[in-house]
């Protein structure tokens, strides 16, 4: 073996974890609700998500509408959960709404939030000879399929005047590859935060490159149309969503706090969770569902529709409702740097 193994007590919680970029498919599981009235918005989220920073926040209170949580492993079952009507609203990342799309699902991406990409990276080891991606051709890398990490890879091969032909690919989710990586298995790791950061912090290798300035940066909110039909679930999803906003902002000048809050919510030791806020999550900030963004997004389907990832061509512009876009930046406003509060 080339490299020790990271502290189990690291492995462990993010094993467990899967983000709303890619992840297995797993049944979501409800929470008790917040708020009071007779109206009940049905929230799909994942571990340390959207609950976690509105409570956080103290964005749950005075809520004159009822939320019912319920956890996912990652954003495509969530999605699943939205095209089914199961849930009205609910977070992920930039890949699965594309191939959401693909597979004919009724979603609508109704709010937007831009961040740096520095957490996406392509991992090495410490001892690797690599110092950069036009490297890696004939090399292994792990990656999770269908994820932003999958298009990030993609992305900066082709930068790198390479293709996904060029390199050995091992698809595997996160936390096979986690175990792959440690154990020398692969020579590279696709992947995104907060494992980018867990790996830097037990030491266990070194960022080759970053999707920033090659990927987009965007998370998205995503509802069913069937909830935004309904007039007192569409208010209720406004309410939702500026309450989520305002959280988003309070991150920024609470970054210590957060991170003592998601560490506790999700298992990660709270210096991961602190770096992964650092370099991306607080670097968010809330932009409109607008023109740019759908073109952006065209770019993923594209690419995964060349590569027969996507059974059919995708007109990305059929899935979103700029209803919420109010006075919102453009999606091309910079992300906000972070000031490691």
């Amino acid at each position: 073996m080339r490299r020790r193994l990271a502290p189990a007590a690291l492995l462990l919680p993010l094993a467990l974890l899967l983000t709303a970029c890619g992840g297995n498919p797993a049944a979501s599981t409800s929470t008790d609700t917040d708020g009071q009235g007779s109206l009940t918005l049905n929230v799909g989220d994942q571990k340390g998500g959207s609950e976690a920073i509105l409570r956080a926040a103290g964005e749950l209170k005075g809520l004159d509408y009822k939320i019912k949580w319920s956890t996912f492993s990652s954003g495509p079952p969530l999605l699943e959960a939205v095209n089914a009507g199961a849930v009205d609203i609910g977070g992920v990342g930039n890949t699965p709404p594309v191939f959401a799309a693909g597979a004919g699902s009724k979603i609508k991406v109704v709010a937007a939030f831009h961040g740096t990409s520095e957490g996406d990276a392509i991992l090495v080891p410490n001892d690797s000879k690599l110092s950069g991606p036009e490297q890696l051709k004939g090399r292994s890398v792990a990656v999770a399929q269908g994820s932003s990490a999958h298009y990030q890879l993609t992305a900066s091969l082709k930068a790198a005047g390479l293709s996904l032909a060029d390199i050995d690919v091992k698809y595997l989710q996160p936390a096979d590859a986690l175990a792959a990586f440690t154990s020398g298995k692969v020579d590279a790791w696709a992947v995104w935060d907060p494992y980018t950061s867990q790996v830097l912090q037990a030491g266990q290798g070194r960022i080759l490159t970053t999707g920033d300035g090659i990927t987009n940066g965007l998370s998205f909110q995503v509802a069913a149309p069937a909830a935004l039909d309904d007039r007192k679930k569409a208010a209720a999803v406004e309410d939702y969503l500026e309450r989520l906003r305002r959280a988003t902002e309070w991150v920024h000048g609470h970054q210590k706090e957060w991170a003592e809050v998601w560490a506790k919510d999700t298992g990660l030791p709270y210096e991961v969770a602190l770096a992964s806020v650092r370099r991306t999550n607080a670097t968010r900030i809330s932009v409109a569902v607008d023109e740019p963004l759908v073109a952006s997004e065209q770019e993923i389907a594209d690419a995964f529709t060349e590569l027969k990832l996507i059974p059919r061509e995708v007109d990305f512009g059929d899935f979103v409702d700029q209803r919420y876009n109010g006075d919102l930046p453009p999606s091309t406003t910079a992300p906000r740097a972070s000031e490691g509060s």
